[in-house]
């Protein structure tokens, strides 16, 4: 995309870059394209956590088995309860090229339900391919009923500068989610803590 400036894409070069190939979305629908954006929606596979099962959730060593997938039959509801927090997937698999990242967005109507879509992880890198994991969380007091295949999110691109030398997937980069096709768990790898100056010092 060396002809394109650095900047959020518009409808019409999203298309362009939907035709030639260069970003998947499948099945691809063009009347979930917007004027900056495309609405992806709900699918399938989400995971509930299971909080009796740990303690706490120590960042040193993440606990594995913390959450069990749930698969909804087509036609039924997904029922997220007041103040729960889980995982879902977008219906769509996606592929981004080497020169451009892009953005999940909530669609602003749910969130003024008070569903929420993703908690901090709104961001795909160049390279990435598979299915998004959804963050999803109700603010209300009420019970909110989710349906496979309702317009859920948005996702925005934006052009790089120059391709990414080591997009997403690359050998040796710690590609957890690549090719993910259900809702997928946190695979953080946590790690020792950083020294403190007195341990950098050997006091």
């Amino acid at each position: 995309m060396s002809n394109v400036p650095a900047s959020v894409l518009s409808d019409g070069t999203i298309l362009a870059q939907v035709q030639a190939g260069r970003i998947a979305i499948e099945p691809w629908d063009p009347a979930m394209l917007q004027p900056a954006s495309v609405d992806v929606r709900l699918g399938d596979s989400f995971r509930v956590f299971h909080n009796y099962r740990v303690s706490a959730i120590d960042l040193r060593d993440p606990p594995s088995n913390l959450t069990e997938e749930v698969v909804v039959a087509p036609g039924d509801p997904f029922v997220i309860h007041p103040g729960d927090f889980c995982l879902g997937r977008t219906l769509e698999w996606v592929r981004i090229p080497p020169d451009i990242v892009a953005r999940i967005e909530g669609k602003s109507s749910l969130g003024r339900l008070g569903l929420i879509v993703h908690a901090t992880a709104g961001f795909c890198d160049p390279g990435f391919e598979g299915t998004l994991t959804l963050e999803l969380g109700n603010l209300t007091r009420v019970p909110i009923r989710l349906y496979p295949g309702l317009p859920v999110a948005q996702l925005s691109f934006m052009a790089l500068d120059r391709p990414a030398q080591r997009p997403y997937g690359s050998p040796g980069l710690g590609s957890h989610y690549q090719g993910q096709r259900a809702a997928t768990e946190s695979r953080y790898e946590g790690g020792p803590p950083a020294a403190t100056p007195e341990a950098a010092s050997g006091r």
